[in-house]
């Protein structure tokens, strides 16, 4: 791929579609992919832990529940399948990795719910009841900061954020840089060299 990332706004890569399977909160998922987007050639281990290890919502959830930096979609398509009253916002920079997002939303009959998005597209008055997220680790520290600070005050009052980042990255000073901003940060989870983290506004502790 040369300089070319799974961040980067118009991937020079070649898109050769791919199909990944998968199975998550009990279903058996087959998403398009391509080359140019994130681990195009399976749900890459980091997803796979976050939607195992976190709490998925319910049926009953009916808010606006945002995908940050959603790939081809595996994550979008998770929550509208298990929350088939709420919207999904699905957020990425990566134009290919949109066009996948919804070409999968009508693999799994959620093409009216999930809303593949650019950053800068999203309604700036629109806030969240959850965020999810398996962040861009590589685009850098202080890139990483701005990228969660920005969109984690969009969370609703009362609000819960759902990230998961390899240990060996940086989970955990990842979860003290988000205490001293303020945030309330569960460890919740680990598996397989993962971290799975909830954050959620009010006091800090750990």
């Amino acid at each position: 791929m040369g300089g070319d990332h799974y961040y980067s706004t118009t991937p020079a890569a070649p898109g050769r579609p791919t199909d990944v399977e998968f199975t998550a909160a009990g279903r058996e998922f087959r998403l398009s992919a391509a080359g140019g987007v994130f681990s195009p050639g399976r749900l890459d281990p980091g997803t796979a832990v976050l939607l195992r290890k976190a709490e998925l919502p319910g049926p009953d959830e009916a808010g606006n529940l945002l995908d940050l930096g959603c790939g081809y979609g595996p994550v979008s398509c998770v929550l509208a399948t298990v929350a088939p009253r709420a919207t999904i916002y699905a957020v990425d920079v990566n134009t290919r990795a949109l066009e996948l997002v919804r070409a999968n939303a009508l693999r799994v009959g959620a093409a009216d719910r999930i809303r593949a998005l650019e950053p800068d597209e999203v309604p700036e008055d629109l806030r969240f009841a959850q965020l999810w997220s398996n962040p861009p680790i590589r685009i850098g520290k202080a890139g990483l900061h701005d990228l969660l600070s920005r969109w984690l005050a969009r969370l609703e009052p009362g609000g819960t954020a759902w990230l998961v980042v390899a240990r060996n990255l940086g989970s955990d000073s990842l979860a003290q840089w988000l205490i001293e901003q303020g945030w309330r940060v569960d460890r919740h989870a680990s598996q397989k060299g993962y971290r799975v983290l909830r954050v959620r506004a009010g006091e800090a502790q750990s």
